[in-house]
């Protein structure tokens, strides 16, 4: 994780990114995936449908379940990265039948170290390890940001090793206060 600069994850797929979250109360035919208040019928099965009627409903289909994919995606993210992370936010695509659905999302966080305290570095780099592999599929984004959070660890445990017996690793406040103007740089988990 290039933690001087945003980094965006990789799709889980071709022309897809991932996410997801794990509230959604459409059926996997439709449904109100936007809250707009549209939520649309559709046929079960094919029977009685024009081709173009089955296409339409197979869409809907597709989106509904990547609808889920990706906001379930993005909620593991979230709640492993606890106080680090912010909100999803997510792309949508609209479907046949006029309901908005999350194709990708992005959960932010923030994988900076902690200023003069190696410990709290160490502490807060496996949290946001666990957060980037906490979706049920992390992608090849979500692996390179644990292994960068990986990276941060082991030089927070390579700080604390070379420290005299008996140092916290937390400096002073005036340390700390010191070092906060250097801006916190973060990493994208996208979905």
């Amino acid at each position: 994780m290039d933690v001087s600069a945003a980094t965006t994850l990789q799709p889980l797929r071709p022309g897809l990114t991932h996410g997801a979250s794990a509230t959604s109360s459409a059926d996997a035919a439709g449904g109100d995936k936007a809250g707009n208040g549209s939520a649309a019928p559709t046929a079960t099965n094919g029977a009685g449908q024009s081709p173009q009627e089955q296409k339409a409903a197979e869409q809907v289909r597709k989106l509904a379940q990547r609808d889920r994919e990706v906001r379930a995606h993005e909620l593991a993210h979230e709640a492993a990265g606890g106080r680090y992370t912010s909100g999803a936010s997510f792309t949508y695509q609209r479907g046949s039948n006029g309901v908005l659905y999350a194709v990708a999302g992005e959960v932010r966080i923030d994988a900076a170290p902690v200023p003069g305290d190696p410990e709290a570095t160490l502490r807060k780099a496996q949290i946001v390890q666990r957060a980037a592999l906490a979706p049920a599929e992390p992608s090849a984004q979500d692996r390179q940001v644990a292994a960068q959070a990986e990276a941060m660890a082991a030089q927070a445990r390579a700080e604390l090793a070379r420290q005299p017996s008996g140092a916290t690793g937390a400096g002073t406040a005036a340390d700390a206060q010191g070092k906060q103007g250097a801006s916190s740089p973060g990493i994208d988990l996208y979905a």
